[in-house]
């Protein structure tokens, strides 16, 4: 294989890496540029500037300026310094259970806690519409508390699964195992 072909193999294998993990990205629910900005500085021996970003990913300057914000609000991209060089480098976190862990920790950990908040709220309205509802009516909110009284303890063991993937502690799974076959957690 000459140097040509080889170099153009090895372009298409990094544009189909990259827009792997945009797509990947995108199925997680971040924009895909964000994942195919952050491939693009993983799979790259040193840190690049916006311009080169640009070029490589055919976006515009804007688009990229946007990109690189975000993904630094993340943690995922850092500025770096090249000696002699006025513009700005950028270089990926390559800790991948890092970015990993913080997006459980601040994205669906803050999600499922807003779900027990509503679940709590919603047991407690339910307990005084049932303090003064008819005897039909008790049986039909009794029947509702036990079924929020399910979903509350899916998203209990969802924050504690959370919880422990964010911190990197081993997972007993017996307690999904139950749940999930009908018993009561």
């Amino acid at each position: 294989m000459a140097v040509d072909d080889a170099s153009e193999a090895g372009e298409l294998v990094e544009r189909r890496v990259v827009d792997l993990i945009g797509r990947l990205m995108e199925f997680w629910g971040f924009k895909a540029v964000l994942g195919r900005v952050w491939a693009v500085l993983y799979l790259s021996p040193s840190p690049l500037s916006a311009a080169e970003l640009g070029e490589r990913l055919s976006l515009s300057a804007g688009a990229i300026s946007m990109a690189l914000g975000e993904l630094q609000k993340w943690g995922v991209v850092k500025k770096a310094w090249r000696p002699g060089e006025r513009r700005d480098y950028y270089e990926p976190e390559t800790r991948i259970w890092k970015m990993v862990s913080r997006v459980l920790r601040e994205r669906e950990l803050t999600l499922v806690h807003e779900v027990i908040s509503t679940l709590e709220s919603a047991l407690k309205q339910n307990a005084q519409a049932r303090g003064r509802a008819t005897p039909e009516e008790k049986r039909r909110l009794r029947f509702v508390e036990r079924r929020l009284q399910t979903l509350l303890t899916l998203a209990r063991v969802g924050e504690g699964l959370l919880n422990l993937l964010a911190s990197g502690e081993p997972i007993d799974p017996q307690p999904l195992k139950r749940l999930f076959e009908g018993e009561e957690a």
